[in-house]
């Protein structure tokens, strides 16, 4: 591990710092739009637009990676990405922050595809789990630091929008000034939908439903808890406790996936999540029942998307995986669109418990697919495929892991 981080050290460095400049603004936004007055419906907008970018940026930022460069690409979108997080305070629109956070998540996705083509690239096949780790686990810890800047003095109203913009701003000097040489960049050839729903229609329905899922906790629980009446500080914390659970059951649910049926384990995570939604649900919950819940609903969502990656790996060969891992992500990211549309449209109708609500049911549903799924065909062999991987990953970084699993010793 230790020769990999000083290989990568200074891409993981830029990773943490743009995760942290992310994670800011991503739950700011919620609470500043619930006070310039914007409609829950309205920041429900706002918050699905940014998954809409990141969608175009995962099947265009290849295409300009490959006309450009990764330098040329990687600068050009750093500097939107800059460039939008500033301008944010200076129009409080939700029309004009919608379209802001529409191109955000298309830079953040172009961004993303071109670090992680860089850290593939610096691993050999005897490290490269080790670095996919090592990145995965510093996406993590980015976000949940991000959480603790939101308690921040801002007395002008402007420092937690200038400070992610920096922090974004100075993530490009240890990616940009790297010795590593940039890679050269082949886009995967793409499965189509349809020959991967019949590999793997449980892993379909899944990421199509986790991208809902974890859409609706990251984009609307500052929103959920602005409503709630829960304080900035609160709400930081619940946020980073949701990623805090997602690095705590990472490792246990990976070591029993490689060891049992995984449609058990994404069924029984799956009702347990939805169980937890009801009990978030009850009046009176106290502040310390609420950190509960968010542990257990991170540490499950994080987990249940890397089981569903695994579990469609066991299916595939390997000249398939790169394909199927662009088609994977599209899914997931067409899900997430919707996630905090319904969660607001919801929200709107019976209460900050529509929150809860959207998430349960869409857990519910997962859990009762995976459940049919297992009367209609054999568990695949135990491959020992699992590895830990977030849902902001672009398809490289999916691509890399479900191929380095496959070259692991069973």
């Amino acid at each position: 591990m230790i020769r990999v981080l000083a290989t990568t050290w200074p891409l993981l460095m830029g990773v943490m710092l743009l995760m942290v400049g992310n994670g800011v603004q991503g739950t700011i936004l919620g609470i500043r739009g619930s006070g310039a007055g914007f409609s829950t419906f309205q920041l429900s907008i706002v918050m699905s637009s940014y998954f809409l970018g990141f969608l175009f940026g995962s099947v265009l930022a290849p295409r300009m990676i490959r006309r450009v460069g990764h330098v040329r690409v990687f600068a050009a979108l750093g500097s939107a990405i800059s460039a939008i997080l500033i301008v944010y305070p200076v129009v409080p629109d939700w029309m004009a922050w919608s379209l802001l956070r529409v191109l955000a998540g298309f830079a953040f996705s172009g961004i993303y595809i071109t670090a992680e083509s860089w850290i593939n690239n610096t691993a050999t096949n005897e490290t490269r789990g080790q670095a996919l780790s090592a990145y995965m686990i510093t996406q993590m810890l980015g976000i949940i630091a991000s959480q603790v800047l939101l308690n921040l003095p801002d007395a002008s109203g402007f420092t937690l929008f200038i400070l992610p913009s920096v922090l974004v701003s100075l993530a490009f000097l240890p990616l940009l000034l790297a010795p590593t040489p940039a890679p050269a960049f082949d886009s995967a050839r793409r499965l189509s939908f349809r020959s991967l729903f019949a590999i793997s229609p449980l892993g379909c329905v899944g990421m199509f439903l986790t991208g809902g899922i974890f859409s609706a906790m990251f984009g609307m629980a500052s929103v959920w808890g602005t409503q709630a009446g829960l304080s900035l500080y609160q709400i930081s914390i619940f946020v980073g406790a949701m990623y805090v659970g997602g690095l705590l059951l990472q490792y246990p649910v990976g070591y029993l996936s490689d060891r049992n049926d995984r449609r058990t384990l994404i069924m029984g995570l799956s009702f347990v999540a939805a169980l937890a939604m009801v009990v978030a649900m009850l009046p009176g919950l106290p502040f310390a029942g609420l950190i509960g819940v968010a542990l257990v609903l991170g540490g499950i969502t994080n987990p249940i998307y890397a089981l569903l990656i695994a579990y469609t790996n066991d299916f595939l060969t390997r000249e398939d995986m790169p394909g199927a891992s662009a088609a994977m992500i599209f899914l997931n990211g067409f899900g997430a669109i919707f996630g905090p549309l319904v969660t607001g449209w919801i929200m709107g109708l019976v209460g900050p418990s529509g929150f809860f609500l959207f998430i349960g049911v869409l857990f519910l549903g997962l859990g009762g697919y995976a459940a049919w799924r297992m009367t209609r065909r054999a568990a695949p062999a135990v491959t020992g495929a699992f590895r830990g991987v977030s849902p902001t990953a672009s398809p490289v970084a999916v691509g890399a892991v479900m191929e380095e699993a496959d070259l692991s010793p069973r």
